[in-house]
């Protein structure tokens, strides 16, 4: 046990530390906590080793208090008086203010100057009060002679001056005695003790005394030197990690732990303790648990902080019962832990819930599953048996199956992995059966086309709503996730410095892709949310000019945040976020129908960023580099195709539609324009530059063309202006064959005019593309702008470019 304040203790069992608590040996966890304590922190905040007392400084951005308005107090003000103290103000309203005008007012009437010396010559006592002349002795001998002037009775030669009184006698407070020893507030404290207890020993209750509540002081005195180590240990801890704390809750906090006489922070009961209180023990708790943890020894425990590790949270492992699948599951998770960076940790604890689940399948075993060597592939058969009854009665989800199965599988396969079955281990004799293979993970349903986009006008809706967003941290936020289309993480770990220049000045954003871990990216950015970016730069720097530009980033937190170096977080702005989406109202698509204000999250910004792009008819290598990524596969996950764009697009093109001689086809024919849309849907039978009609072509799936796909000579040929592009590109590779042809040595002539185009091909491709655009320029501007959307929005829609097929051998028939 930690030595305990006034016990006359032995030389060499224990560290002193002048610094913590003078003339107290330490020992144990209270000697590691004080070893490690700051001596300037201490001293910066007002610690007296010596009478255990905090002496808060007032001007303090993190421990300190909010002093008087008032030029001249020194007590605290109160928010509810206007910033004054209760003397200040009823001073102020006897003067005709009122408390509306207290707390306007720039400047207020300075406070009387205080008396801090007894008006005797040579007297070092104090007034007896702040409006007093006079100690409390003088003050006597005064009133005992007839009111003689004040002249008179400083000139007579029996008052005489008298020494400055001695302290109170309770130990911890730093006021002098006026009556019987004691101050005024600690004789009444005493007079009151000793009538309830006749038998009190007076020197017990001096050491037990806390001091006087005074304006930032706080007294420690009478805690045992562990506690006393653990609440200076947290609030250097929370102070440290930027946050801001009560001198009022702290100084009730210590009452309480004194009261209780707790050994530690964590046996004090504060169910009645205001909230304030309550969540100041826990995080000092916490701060002093951390500070004499280590992973070892964290991982003893079945409940482990992952603060220990360098994330959130916690993990349990009391959910799984075999020790022998705990034990391991424990070790698997140590050594998976450090590989996670962020919110990573939650995939581990995700992994060790799921084990749980099989904890639970492996106790319905006679043997309770506590025998690893027992187990067998039938084991495994009943947890994946029990996971899909679970998803049969409705208890989970397919997700929540598959994910139990995958996690299962990882766990179990870490634990081979570590050699955790080998003789000696944990899982020894675990045979090689009891594992989860791929083929027993239940597959999840195949997703559709993406659509977490916001449609147009429900992006209207909010833009429009914006500056009702608050604080300008969010709103700055929100606007840079709907002009970029960054991840929320990525938005809050923004640096100030985030906004540079291209050659041309054009600006361009800065950013870390957290997610796949790759820093300083560039992305484009438009002038407006440069003008965004800049103010917000202006309001950070005005706000914390002290601390170097570097060190800011553009979105700040307002809490536990004084120099500004701490980001906003993420869930925070999620938080405002959501709390701004439910305060708009019903917000209707273009169709009257009410949109769902759930799906407004962040994420859907970054979605929309990306159908708004493909829709812009951005190509998709492109556009995955603006979204950062490295397969096109996950860009195609973010954007779609949508029905009615692609209905409308096919009815613009197929207007536009052609025979082979070049012939307007399908004018004003809306049924066929119908199945026009339907082989559109299913895919059609293409072919390099159209589509094809021809049946034996079309039931072969394309590959049969009986002409060898000449396409210009056969009537059953279609095109469009969507294949403009197409037909172009494939009259210029007819002409470079026929000129390589033309320059080629050594080839017989019979080989060289089959293999030549033939002119009449030539030709008649140069007709249908001379037809098609001479068509299209007879059109508006906005028509063809028109035709371009549509060409652009069906062209996106094809999922391969078709190349001019190769005339294959037919097979022949095995039999």
């Amino acid at each position: 046990m930690s030595a305990v304040a006034g016990r006359p203790l032995r030389r060499g069992a224990g560290l002193e530390l002048a610094h913590v608590l003078a003339g107290v040996l330490l020992d144990g966890d209270a000697a590691r906590l004080g070893a490690a304590l700051d001596p300037a922190f201490l001293a910066e905040a007002g610690w007296d080793p010596v009478r255990q007392v905090l002496s808060l400084p007032a001007g303090h951005p993190l421990l300190g208090w909010e002093a008087c308005r008032v030029s001249g107090c020194e007590t605290a003000g109160s928010r509810s008086r206007g910033g004054v103290c209760h003397r200040c103000f009823s001073r102020l309203t006897g003067l005709g203010m009122t408390a509306g005008q207290i707390g306007q007012a720039g400047q207020l009437p300075a406070a009387p100057a205080r008396i801090t010396r007894c008006a005797v010559p040579g007297c070092e006592r104090e007034p007896r009060s702040a409006r007093a002349a006079f100690c409390r002795p003088h003050t006597a001998q005064y009133q005992r002679r007839q009111s003689p002037s004040l002249d008179e009775f400083l000139a007579d030669p029996r008052i005489r001056p008298h020494r400055a009184a001695p302290e109170c006698a309770v130990h911890a407070c730093p006021r002098v005695s006026r009556t019987s020893g004691y101050c005024n507030a600690h004789y009444l404290w005493w007079l009151t003790a000793v009538k309830a207890d006749p038998g009190l020993d007076a020197r017990q209750w001096q050491q037990a005394q806390q001091p006087v509540a005074v304006s930032g002081v706080v007294g420690l005195h009478g805690l045992p030197p562990l506690v006393i180590a653990q609440v200076l240990s947290g609030i250097w801890r929370r102070t440290t990690d930027g946050a801001k704390t009560d001198a009022c809750d702290l100084r009730v906090a210590c009452r309480l732990l004194a009261r209780q006489q707790a050994g530690s922070i964590g046996e004090c009961d504060a169910s009645g303790a205001p909230a304030g209180v309550r969540q100041l023990l826990r995080a000092l708790a916490r701060h002093a648990r951390l500070a004499l943890a280590d992973p070892e020894a964290e991982q003893a425990a079945d409940t482990w902080d992952l603060n220990v590790f360098g994330h959130r949270g916690t993990i349990g492992f009391t959910g799984i019962t075999q020790p022998w699948l705990r034990e391991s599951a424990k070790r698997w998770a140590a050594q998976d832990l450090p590989r996670h960076r962020g919110s990573g940790a939650a995939a581990v604890r995700e992994a060790v819930n799921s084990a749980a689940r099989l904890s639970e399948s492996l106790r319905a075993r006679p043997d309770h599953g506590n025998q690893p060597a027992a187990l067998s592939r039938r084991d495994i058969e009943s947890f994946l048996s029990r996971l899909g009854y679970l998803e049969s009665a409705g208890t989970i989800s397919r997700y929540l199956r598959t994910r139990d199965c995958r996690n299962a599988r990882t766990v179990l396969a870490g634990i081979r992995a570590l050699g955790l079955t080998r003789p000696g281990q944990p899982a020894a004799g675990l045979p090689g059966d009891v594992t989860i293979t791929p083929a027993d993970i239940p597959a999840l349903p195949e997703r559709g086309e993406p659509g977490r986009d916001l449609p147009a006008e429900i992006m209207d809706a909010l833009c429009a709503s914006l500056p009702a967003l608050q604080p300008e941290e969010i709103r700055t936020a929100v606007e840079i996730a709907i002009d970029t289309g960054r991840r929320p993480d990525e938005i809050a770990s923004l640096p100030l410095d985030c906004l540079t220049r291209d050659r041309d000045g054009s600006p361009v954003l800065v950013y870390d892709n957290i997610k796949a871990h790759r820093a300083r990216r560039r992305l484009p950015v438009t002038r407006h949310t440069a003008a965004v970016i800049t103010a917000q730069q202006a309001r950070v720097t005005a706000r914390f000019p002290a601390t170097p530009p570097a060190a800011l980033p553009l979105l700040p937190s307002r809490r536990r945040n004084p120099d500004g170096r701490r980001h906003i977080s993420v869930a925070w702005l999620e938080d405002r976020h959501r709390d701004w989406a439910d305060s708009l109202g019903p917000i209707r698509t273009r169709d009257g129908t009410p949109f769902d204000p759930a799906k407004i999250v962040l994420y859907a910004y970054r979605h929309s960023y990306a159908q708004r792009h493909a829709d812009a008819g951005v190509p998709i290598d492109v556009l995955a580099r603006l979204m950062d990524h490295k397969h096109l596969n996950q860009t195609r996950g973010y954007y779609r195709v949508g029905e009615d764009r692609r209905r409308e697009a096919v009815d613009k093109v197929t207007a536009l539609s052609f025979d082979r001689h070049g012939n307007r086809a399908w004018r004003d024919a809306r049924a066929l324009l119908d199945a026009e849309h339907a082989r559109y849907a299913i895919g059609s039978v293409a072919v390099p530059y159209g589509t094809c009609t021809e049946p034996s072509n079309v039931a072969a799936g394309g590959g049969a063309c009986p002409v060898r796909f000449r396409c210009a000579g056969c009537d059953h040929f279609r095109t469009d202006a969507s294949r403009l592009p197409d037909l172009t590109a494939y009259l210029d590779d007819l002409l470079r064959t026929r000129e390589r042809l033309a320059a080629m040595a050594g080839v017989d002539d019979w080989a060289r005019a089959a293999a030549t185009p033939p002119e009449e091909e030539i030709t008649a491709i140069r007709r249908l593309i001379s037809q098609i655009s001479g068509d299209i320029a007879q059109l508006t501007p906005a028509e063809r702008a028109s035709i371009d959307q549509a060409v652009t929005a069906i062209r996106g829609h094809r999922a391969v470019h078709l190349g001019m097929p190769a005339i294959r051998t037919p097979r022949r028939d095995p039999a």
